[in-house]
C-alpha cells in the first residue's frame, strides 16, 4: 500500500555540475526536493519505487544499482539507483510482477532521481525504478500504479517529471498560451493529492505541451487510490520556461 510520495521535476540542471554557473537559480527547487524526500523517509517504507520519464513508451524497469550518467551534458558525473543490489527480475531481465522490460542504463529523468536519493543519503528501503513514456496511455498507467502499490505493505514513491516546456518564448517548446493554465491545474492537483484531476489529464494536450510528467503522475494517482493521502505543494515555478512542481503526499 502506498504510504507516501514525493513529486519532483527532473531536469538535469538540478545537478549543480550540469547547471554550472546557473546552479543557484534552482536552489529553491533543490531544497523543496530534499524536503519532499524527507517525507518519504519519515514514512518508513518497505520499498521505494522511483517512477520517471522513459525513453520509450515502457514500462521499463531499472533494478536497484542501475547506473546512470550526466556525461552527455559534458560533466564527469555518474550515479546509481540506490545502493548496488540484486533486482527482482527474472532471467530474461523482465519484471515478474508487471512484465516490464528491464533497462540497461537510467534515462536522464531517473538519473536525476538517483542523484536526489544520493544527495539525501537514502538508505531507508530497497529501491527500484520504472520508466514510462508519453505514449503510455492513462489506462495502462493506472493498472501499473495499482500493481506497484501492492508490491509491499508500505510502499513509497519518488515520482519524477516536468510540466509544460512551453511557458516562454525561449522555452524548449516555444510559447504556448495553453501551457500556464495546464501547469496551474497540475500544481493544484499535485498539491491537493487530487487523484481524479490527475487521472483526467489530457494526454494529447500534455504531449503537445511537451509535458514529461503526465504518465508518472497518472501512475501515482492510481497507486494512491486506497491510501487517503494528503498533499502539500512545496514549489512551483518555470525558471527556464519549463514548469517545475514539487509536492509531498503523506
Amino acid at each position: 500500500m502506498l504510504v507516501a510520495a514525493a513529486v519532483c521535476p527532473c531536469p538535469p540542471l538540478l545537478v549543480p555540475e550540469v547547471a554550472a554557473g546557473a546552479a543557484p537559480e534552482l536552489d529553491a527547487a533543490r531544497t523543496a526536493c530534499a524536503d519532499a524526500l524527507g517525507v518519504l523517509a519519515a514514512a518508513r517504507p518497505g520499498l521505494l519505487v522511483v517512477v520517471g520519464p522513459g525513453e520509450d513508451a515502457g514500462p521499463r524497469t531499472y533494478p536497484q544499482g542501475t547506473p546512470g550518467s550526466f556525461r552527455g551534458f559534458g560533466v564527469d558525473a555518474d550515479v546509481r539507483l540506490g545502493a548496488a543490489g540484486d533486482a527482482r527480475t527474472d532471467a530474461a531481465g523482465d519484471d515478474p510482477l508487471t512484465g516490464a522490460e528491464a533497462g540497461p542504463e537510467l534515462p536522464y529523468g531517473l538519473a536525476v532521481g538517483a542523484w536526489l536519493l544520493e544527495r539525501a543519503a537514502w538508505a531507508d528501503a530497497p529501491v527500484e525504478g520504472i520508466g514510462v513514456g508519453p505514449a503510455l496511455d492513462a489506462g495502462r498507467c493506472a493498472a501499473l500504479g495499482r500493481d506497484l502499490a501492492a508490491r509491499a505493505g508500505r510502499v513509497a514513491m519518488l515520482v519524477l517529471g516536468d510540466a509544460s516546456a512551453c511557458r516562454t518564448l525561449k522555452a524548449p517548446g516555444y510559447l504556448d498560451e495553453r501551457a500556464a493554465p495546464f501547469d496551474a491545474s497540475v500544481a493544484r492537483a499535485l498539491g491537493r493529492a487530487d487523484l481524479t484531476a490527475l487521472a483526467a489529464l489530457d494526454t494529447d494536450l500534455a504531449r503537445e505541451l511537451r509535458v514529461s510528467g503526465r504518465a508518472p503522475w497518472q501512475l501515482l494517482a492510481a497507486a494512491a487510490e486506497d491510501a487517503a493521502l494528503d498533499g502539500t505543494l512545496l514549489y512551483e515555478d518555470a525558471p527556464y520556461g519549463v514548469g517545475y512542481v514539487v509536492a509531498a503526499w503523506s
